[in-house]
């Protein structure tokens, strides 16, 4: 399963964030550390379920279909408050970066209203420049990487020149409990611009370079500008896309009470909406039909309260995924169990007929002959690239 992580200063609103998209019971406060163990919890990414397409009931067994949207389970992860200093041990930072070790994307969670100093102790809104907290964790994760391939690092960069073996290929193997490939190591040692017929001459800058670029490479990251409630966000949001960052105004204290809200029965409203239906006005107190018209508000301004957006733009904007349903009957659409439409998988963008057989299990992979797309009802072959919404059946030798 796909891992999110969140990332953030204290006191930014990383746990309303993380309860809100999970409806998990985290605690959250004005203070810094509230969050000491990582919170892990499943949230949902959206995607068009076929069966509005196809005219049929689907009886989805990996995700859930609302409506003819089709919620794909991943993993979220809210790590403690990060300040500066983080990757030395301040605040216990080098234990809660260890958490992120296989989280695919970072979501920053930054208090856009700059009403938090840059410990995360509450201030003046206004007063404190969200950049700083930009700027400040992506070079808090940049030292952290570094210093993980500064760990022995001659000894490493010896061995490996001695075994006549890719450099790439030792560092993927080196790195695979952060979730590095082999391909992500090559290309954040050409974005570098550092010389790879020589490791053991690289010194502290050269790891530097790496480790940023594969901060970037592997762990991309979007902005999370939360408490746009506040007055003060608005002047921020512009500035915080600054250097082609991906920034989504966010409220997850507005989506935590409309998920509440709905979840009692008391309002009628799914992640993402832009508008909700009130259906027990008398079961309201004055408080809540106060905060619910504030909501409203909010969102006539900005469209949603930013928090769903952030999971779909996570998945197949900074990660490029996409839905694939695999069938095995793709006149019926049903597995063998006779479930319609009964899952749906995250795979990158160009994943082809093959690969996704490998995705399903191996032995499909191995005994691959070809695949039918439930669509045209015609046979594609094993390098045949899947599209976002395919609806793929795989013929293989093993499932004669």
């Amino acid at each position: 399963m796909i891992e999110l992580g969140l990332v953030g200063k204290p006191n930014t609103g990383k746990s309303t964030f993380f309860n809100a998209a999970t409806l998990a019971n985290a605690p959250t406060a004005g203070y810094p550390f509230t969050t000491i163990d990582a919170n892990v919890g499943i949230a949902y990414v959206r995607g068009r379920c076929p069966c509005r397409e196809f005219e049929v009931r689907c009886n989805p067994q990996n995700s859930k279909c609302v409506n003819g949207t089709r919620y794909i389970p991943v993993r979220m992860i809210d790590v403690a408050g990060l300040v500066k200093g983080a990757h030395s041990g301040r605040g216990l930072g080098n234990r809660f970066l260890d958490n992120l070790r296989m989280a695919a994307a970072l979501l920053h969670v930054v208090d856009a209203a700059g009403s938090t100093d840059e410990d995360g102790k509450p201030c003046p809104p206004g007063t404190h420049d969200p950049l700083e907290d930009v700027t400040s964790l992506e070079n808090e994760i940049d030292l952290w990487l570094k210093e993980i391939l500064a760990r022995g690092w001659k000894k490493f960069a010896h061995s490996a020149k001695l075994r006549q073996t890719a450099l790439e290929k030792e560092l993927a193997t080196r790195l695979s409990g952060l979730g590095v490939g082999e391909f992500q190591v090559t290309q954040a040692i050409r974005s570098a611009g550092i010389d790879p017929s020589n490791p053991e001459s690289w010194g502290d800058s050269q790891l530097l370079a790496l480790a940023r670029e594969l901060r970037r490479i592997s762990k991309p990251m979007m902005i999370v500008a939360n408490k746009m409630d506040i007055s003060t966000a608005e002047k921020n949001v512009q500035r915080l896309k600054g250097n082609g960052r991906l920034v989504i105004p966010t409220s997850s204290e507005a989506e935590l009470v409309l998920r509440k809200a709905a979840e009692k029965g008391l309002i009628s409203y799914a992640p993402g909406d832009s508008r909700f239906e009130i259906l027990k006005p008398e079961s309201l107190t004055p408080q809540q039909a106060n905060a619910l018209k504030s909501i409203e508000r909010y969102l006539e301004k900005w469209g949603s309260t930013g928090v769903q957006e952030c999971i779909d733009k996570a998945v197949y904007t900074l990660l490029n995924l996409i839905a694939v349903y695999p069938v095995d009957d793709e006149n019926k659409l049903t597995d063998k169990k006779g479930n319609v439409l009964p899952d749906a998988f995250l795979v990158p963008k160009g994943t082809t007929a093959r690969e996704f057989a490998y995705t399903i299990h191996s032995e499909l992979g191995d005994s691959f002959i070809y695949a039918i797309d439930a669509r045209t009802k015609r046979r594609v072959g094993e390098n045949h690239e899947l599209k976002d919404g395919d609806v793929i059946t795989i013929v293989s030798a093993k499932g004669r």
